[in-house]
């Protein structure tokens, strides 16, 4: 039998980030995951002959700079072009906002100075509260239960960081944290587009609509990552967001880790209550004091372990551990430059976003509620192609598309008939705000939560392993026993996306895994 100090399951960046920082701690490392591809959503991949895309995660915002540093994924292949992208938001007659600069620093368009003057203020208040936020989602969080010295010195700093922000803003936090976006943007903001492209970031990727409860925080969250140092600000990497993930597989292999594809682990060896290794789908048991793993909570705990190893209450808590998606990606291969209403063809890098207003934000939302896919769904675009060539033939081009609202469980199943239609009703979308789009399509590509649960192992589709709120958040996440990242069973850890801080491609889960790994010195 193979022995390691510690097996890693799953090749995500999270694992990859959590295992290489174990290994440069002197730790035998191995990682095992099951597909045949590293990267998780950090990837590349060709979805029609010639044409690729980056199917899960296709922007870099969140990549934590503690990450960066402690990795040096630069020296590993880790690069960005260009720095900060614009986005665009696109209406049907032309008159376009271009939002420049870390989340809207300036914005180019017909604002009324009114917007103008109410939007800086807003702007630089929604900063300064992300700006806290990250302080937060960079440490481990404190347990309040039974909680060690370190835990109330951490909670301290969390406290000292909001009475930091002054008497003024504190309060404003404390008003606003559990409010929803559609109401602080309309105490602010009269213009529909601005209100609209804002309310979609807070939304997107949760099953929210802008009317729903904690989408001011899932906002913050989103405005807590930076590039190059500019907090809000966006970025496509060179060569898609798989030469992220292998950026990450560089920098933790140089550590030492031992990294395995095609070997999905079956059940985590459970003996006398403790973690004694894995057994794989080959048949292969492999012997580990301690097995970290990167899939999500519910798959780790309920299938990998197993409910006869565990409380029953706890048992209860990760089966209630909510992960529903609602974002479809949609792949479109086209024999020529995209041509969107009111954007000249030198200023098609950057993002595009559809998005309406907070009241059709809102209905597309409702459709999602009731098992229906949106009717006029809002979309987030980029065209890769634009800054790398690479991804298609010459002189043709790729859209990346979120398109939002997607359910998980559609009524009736995501047969061959509803991916037609919701790829219509996409095609009807970009009819508004493009000219000729459809007669330059060579192929395209539809993928569903459902899709991307069963090829890239997100459960429900879900980017994040689980929502991001109040109920699912930093102690409480993904229940409070594991808030630490150490489970009940002794020598079985959690660094994925369903712990804290939450999923994106940040990092910071696998890192702060592996923190308290040390720290604790469980091996």
């Amino acid at each position: 039998m193979r022995s390691f100090d510690i097996i890693v399951i799953g090749a995500g960046h999270n694992s990859l980030a959590c295992a290489a920082l174990l290994a440069k701690s002197k730790r035998h490392v191995l990682v095992l995951e099951a597909g045949p591809e590293i990267g998780g959503a950090a990837r590349t991949a060709e979805f029609a002959p010639g044409y690729k895309v980056s199917p899960v995660a296709h922007i870099v915002n969140q990549i934590d700079p503690a990450v960066i540093s402690a990795l040096d994924l630069g020296r590993y292949g880790l690069e960005l072009a260009p720095a900060i992208l614009p986005t665009t938001v696109l209406s049907a007659d032309g008159r376009n906002l271009v939002m420049k600069g870390g989340f809207g620093e300036t914005i180019d368009g017909d604002l009324s100075k009114a917007d103008v003057a109410a939007w800086r203020e807003l702007r630089a208040k929604l900063l300064k509260l992300a700006d806290t936020l990250g302080r937060m989602l960079s440490e481990t969080p404190p347990r309040l239960k039974n909680g060690e010295l370190a835990d109330w010195v951490t909670l301290g700093k969390l406290g000292l960081a909001i009475r930091g922000l002054g008497r003024e803003s504190m309060r404003e936090l404390l008003r606003m944290i559990l409010m929803n976006i559609a109401d602080v943007l309309e105490e602010e903001i009269a213009d529909d587009r601005l209100k609209g492209a804002i309310a979609f970031d807070a939304v997107l990727s949760n099953h929210f609509g802008p009317r729903s409860p904690n989408t001011l925080l899932t906002l913050l969250y989103r405005l807590a990552g930076e590039v190059g140092g500019v907090q809000g600000a966006i970025a496509l990497p060179k060569g898609g967001m798989g030469t992220v993930g292998k950026a990450f597989h560089a920098a933790a292999t140089a550590a030492g880790v031992v990294v395995e594809t095609n070997a999905k682990v079956a059940n985590i060896l459970i003996e006398d209550h403790c973690v004694a290794g894995v057994l794989t789908c080959s048949g292969e048991k492999i012997a580990a004091k301690l097995v970290v793993s990167g899939t999500d909570p519910r798959q780790t705990l309920l299938e990998l372990v197993g409910p006869r190893h565990l409380d029953t209450e706890f048992v209860r808590r990760v089966r209630n551990f909510r992960a529903r998606g609602n974002v479809a990606r949609v792949h479109i291969a086209l024999n020529g430059m995209p041509r969107f209403n009111g954007v000249d063809a030198k200023a098609m890098t950057g993002r595009f976003l559809v998005a309406p207003g907070i009241n059709a934000l809102e209905k597309a939302f409702d459709a999602s509620k009731y098992g229906r896919f949106s009717p006029n769904p809002a979309l987030e675009i980029v065209v890769p192609t634009v800054t790398d060539q690479s991804f298609a033939p010459a002189g043709h081009h790729v859209l990346s598309i979120n398109a939002i609202y997607a359910p998980y469980k559609l009524k009736g199943g995501w047969s061959d008939e509803q991916r037609a239609g919701f790829l219509e009703r996409v095609l009807a979308t970009l009819d508004t705000v493009s000219t000729g789009l459809r007669q330059q399509i060579v192929a395209s590509e539809v993928l569903t939560p459902a899709d991307l649960e069963v090829r890239y192992r997100l459960p429900g589709g879900h980017w994040h392993h689980g929502e991001l709120a109040v109920d699912q958040m930093f102690m409480l996440r993904p229940v409070p026993e594991t808030a630490q990242y150490e489970t009940p069973l002794a020598g079985l850890w959690l660094c994925g996306a369903g712990s804290h801080p939450g999923g994106g491609v940040r990092g910071l889960a696998g890192l702060n895994a592996a923190k308290r790994i040390l720290k604790q010195k469980a091996v």
